[in-house]
């Protein structure tokens, strides 16, 4: 079993192989398929479409219907067959088409899935991954535009991951798949690649070939800097990246650490960082109020308030529903915008 932070390094006269993360996180789950039998996919249009974000593309043609499996518009139910599949012996991947559709399967998830372990004793695993679509930006309005990690973490009995780029896509899916805990595996749909959305350059990356698990629970340095630290997740990291070579040019190095993994937390990463850099940003497509931005922030003080020359600074989405009108979303998301002045506001 190998187990890799970053793509691994290759001879210079073999050309990078680069995928986006929607073929990544493809690639990832049909090497576990291979490997082992007793996984499976279900959900809705994960079948025939392939996944309405490219998630499940190729799958059926090469593993069948008996285990890429079409499930009509219940979530309820199939939500509840995953968690009794995971019981039994199996390790089904179930799919929620949107995370905002978390409140129609709620009871399934968090009063089943996440607590059969502790109820029987630790006797009885529960090896499912439920993996959803996140996000704003596309004018999706309030049903379709959440990510909601803040409310999954919040949950005891799963972990959650949340991966950035395509490296770790494939890599946080096979660690996912093998984990014998439930798992939250949610993907922004700006970070996928998918030709027909707006997307960050930074989708198609380097993927090794083989199999491999990135580490639940480590976060990764994606930018070394000495003046503040940007702690996020997700499409987010991409924005950060994007700032921090901006504000270069005004003097500011910004170090940006990718946290990959709500649950459980890196919290030594973010200790280390901050210690330093000495200032804190986090940046959240969540909520505000009760998420990530506080815990990560909490995490320092509680620790070292000592560490921080600065107040720290959220950016996150204020506490309204995702707005469908454009110009309304842009203002609520963690835009370049927001972040560059939260990084001038807490560096003056």
């Amino acid at each position: 079993m190998t187990v890799v932070d970053q793509p691994t390094s290759r001879s210079p006269a073999v050309p990078p192989r680069r995928l986006t993360m929607a073929k990544a996180m493809v690639e990832g789950i049909a090497s576990e398929m291979e490997r082992d039998p007793s996984v499976f996919y279900l959900g809705e249009d994960v079948g025939a479409y392939g996944g309405i974000f490219s998630s499940t593309t190729g799958l059926l043609e090469r593993f069948g219907p008996e285990r890429v499996r079409d499930t009509p518009i219940s979530e309820t139910a199939f939500m509840g067959l995953a968690t009794g599949a995971a019981v039994e012996g199996l390790r089904p991947i179930v799919e929620l088409m949107f995370a905002d559709f978390f409140g129609v399967c709620m009871d399934q998830i968090s009063n089943h899935m996440a607590k059969i372990h502790f109820e029987s004793g630790g006797n009885v695993k529960v090896p499912v991954v439920v993996t959803s679509a996140v996000g704003g930006g596309y004018s999706d309005a309030a049903q379709h535009s959440q990510c909601l990690w803040g409310t999954f973490a919040h949950l005891p009995g799963m972990k959650v991951v949340i991966p950035s780029n395509p490296a770790d896509a494939k890599g946080l899916m096979i660690a996912a798949i093998r984990d014998d805990n439930p798992v939250v595996y949610l993907f922004h749909k700006g970070a996928m690649g998918l030709p027909w959305m707006s997307k960050t350059h930074r989708a198609l990356g380097e993927v090794p070939s083989e199999a491999y698990e990135t580490p639940i629970g480590k976060a990764v340095v994606a930018r070394s800097g000495r003046d503040v630290t940007v702690a996020t997740v997700s499409l987010s990291v991409h924005h950060a990246l994007d700032v921090a070579d901006e504000v270069a040019a005004d003097g500011i190095d910004v170090e940006v650490l990718d946290l990959r993994t709500l649950v459980p937390l890196d919290r030594e990463a973010i200790v280390e960082s901050v210690s330093r850099t000495g200032r804190l940003v986090v940046v959240d497509e969540d909520y505000h109020s009760y998420g990530m931005s506080g815990e990560v922030i909490a995490t320092v003080v509680e620790r070292d308030p000592s560490l921080l020359v600065a107040a720290p600074v959220r950016v996150a989405v204020p506490d309204v529903p995702i707005p469908y009108a454009r110009a309304l979303e842009q203002a609520v998301l963690p835009t370049p915008e927001r972040i560059r002045a939260a990084i001038h506001a807490v560096t003056r």
